[in-house]
């Protein structure tokens, strides 16, 4: 079977978030080829070239979503052309505008879809859109679409330098549709797509349906149309805001209708895709693999943990809610004297830095420095450490030093710390965020976020009593082994591969070298060396003898 794997801003780079599981299932499925189309986020992640690849990959294809430029092929459009253009563009910016209440959101997803589609065809035949979306006749177009009758108040106040700046988003959105990506000879030859996310890199999948009739598979382990809500900082236009959300949105219901299976990782993820209209039908959960073996010996070694010490292990930022665990921990020092906290993790950005230094000052001004006596030095019960450093060498050593592991956040995805603490056998206390309780399947505590005195209590109950803390934490690690791990994320894919190819076979007439059809070109049914009746004939009238 071939597959063209679809990435943004991960695999086959050398860095991106999704590039780890995808690695790990095309190295699984070796009995399978493997095309990669991957759209990049950045120069950066393209100049650090990409990862050593295993032989069942055939084929790498590469478009970057950052450059400043469009694919620049629209200048020449015609008369014709620009009256497509101008038709196809404010049919979709007059879905992106338009209400979705009641039984209206059918007819706006369609009209959405028509839109997509046609300027799909309209870039493959004109060679882009780039130039066209970025000229004054696609802003005008937005424009006119912002102030028709019906469209929301938020849209019809947009300035200039909102539309413009919506303008460049779409335009990025949108680079997809003038790849050409979508022949025989590229995405159209394969038996399945595979989107390792929505959005953008869903949208390749998209045409190869639409142009080639290929199968398309998504799956999402952070959903695109969530991380968009949560990238919009409060410094943006509302109007920029309003519109860029719908156009996302509209999207995401147009990929989660033709997809035919979609694989979201956990159940706060599923609860997405079915707001946006999918079907339960074609919903299946697939959990992300995570490979257990660097987890082993901390799993196997329970003894090695101290018991009075909590860890915190991520990526500092604000959503991790550190000053709230801090003024938990004040609590417990309280209760338990001698208890510590350990936060390991670096900073995510700028903004990480800068909270990274708030809660040092935080945790000096709640724990000033301790010593047993006058002529003793004193250190603070709170430590921060990045992996990597003497203290704090690799993450299974983390994990194991601590009784208790603690996640704090009051935003969370898909929280792979807590499934890193599971395989280690550790006890934990998280906040109910995201996919938090699905994940732990009471084999942790759990309590509220944004409530230091809850989330001390909870640590306080596991500090004070041993044996409960090795059942939790006994029982977390049978539960990661059971529904975490690589192995179990490869075999649910492979099932699915051919779940699809068997119910929606690519119609072709493609031969291999040796003039042999191609497996799954045609369905297996058609190869039968018979002529079947329309009429059963045991459905036929019978008739009985005279007597």
């Amino acid at each position: 079977m071939r597959t063209g794997l679809l990435t943004e801003g991960g695999y086959p780079y050398a860095s991106g978030d999704a590039g780890l599981w995808c690695d790990r299932l095309v190295r699984g499925l070796g009995q399978h080829e493997f095309d990669l189309y991957a759209l990049s986020r950045s120069r950066h992640q393209e100049e650090q070239g990409l990862l050593p690849l295993p032989p069942q990959v055939t084929r790498v294809r590469t478009a970057p979503l950052w450059t400043a430029e469009g694919d620049g092929g629209a200048v020449g459009y015609g008369r014709r052309a620009r009256r497509r253009f101008t038709e196809h563009y404010g049919e979709l910016a007059g879905a992106v505008c338009a209400a979705t209440d009641g039984s209206a959101s059918g007819t706006v997803a369609d009209r959405f879809a028509n839109a997509l589609y046609g300027l799909a065809e309209l870039a493959r035949e004109e060679g882009g859109l780039g130039a066209a979306l970025r000229s004054d006749l696609g802003v005008r177009t937005l424009e006119r679409a912002c102030r028709a009758p019906g469209a929301p108040r938020t849209a019809r106040e947009a300035r200039v330098a909102d539309l413009l700046t919506v303008t460049g988003h779409l335009e990025r959105a949108l680079r997809p549709l003038s790849l050409d990506w979508y022949g025989e000879d590229a995405l159209g030859a394969a038996d399945l797509c595979h989107a390792a996310s929505g959005g953008p890199a869903a949208l390749p999948g998209l045409l190869a349906r639409h142009f080639c009739g290929v199968p398309l598979l998504v799956t999402e382990y952070g959903v695109h149309l969530r991380a968009h809500y949560l990238g919009q900082g409060p410094g943006a236009a509302p109007a920029v805001r309003a519109l860029l959300a719908a156009f996302h949105g509209r999207l995401a219901t147009e990929i989660y209708r033709r997809a035919e299976i979609l694989t979201p990782g956990n159940a706060h993820a599923r609860r997405w895709q079915e707001r946006c209209g999918a079907d339960r039908a074609r919903i299946r959960t697939v959990y992300p693999g995570m490979a257990a073996d660097g987890f082993t010996e901390a799993g196997e070694s329970p003894d090695r943990a101290d018991p009075d010490t909590l860890v915190w292990v991520g990526r500092v930022e604000p959503a991790k809610d550190l000053v709230s665990l801090l003024h938990a921990f004040a609590e417990v020092r309280r209760r338990e004297p001698g208890a510590r906290l350990r936060i390991v993790g670096s900073p995510g950005g700028p903004e990480g830095t800068a909270y990274l230094g708030h809660c040092r000052a935080l945790a000096a001004q709640l724990f000033p420095d301790e010593a047993e006596g006058a002529h003793a030095v004193g250190c603070n019960p709170v430590s921060f450490d990045e992996i990597g450093s003497p203290d704090a060498p690799t993450l299974p050593e983390v994990y194991a030093s601590g009784a208790v592991v603690v996640l704090s956040s009051v935003v969370e995805g898909f929280p792979t710390g807590l499934i890193e603490a599971m395989f280690c056998g550790r006890a934990t206390v998280s906040t109910d965020v995201g996919a938090v309780v699905e994940v732990i399947g009471g084999t942790g505590l759990v309590v509220p976020p944004r409530n230091p005195r809850a989330l001390a209590d909870a640590c306080v109950a596991l500090l004070r009593d041993p044996e409960r803390r090795a059942r939790l934490g006994a029982a977390a690690r049978a539960r990661a082994l059971e529904l975490f791990t690589v192995e179990q994320n490869v075999a649910a894919f492979h099932g699915i591969y051919l779940e699809i190819v068997s119910h929606c076979p690519v119609r072709r007439d493609l031969l291999d070298a040796s003039g042999a059809p191609l497996p799954f070109a045609a369905p297996a049914e058609s190869h039968v060396p018979a002529h079947w009746p329309a009429t059963p004939t045991w459905a036929l009238p019978t008739t009985e003898p005279a007597r």
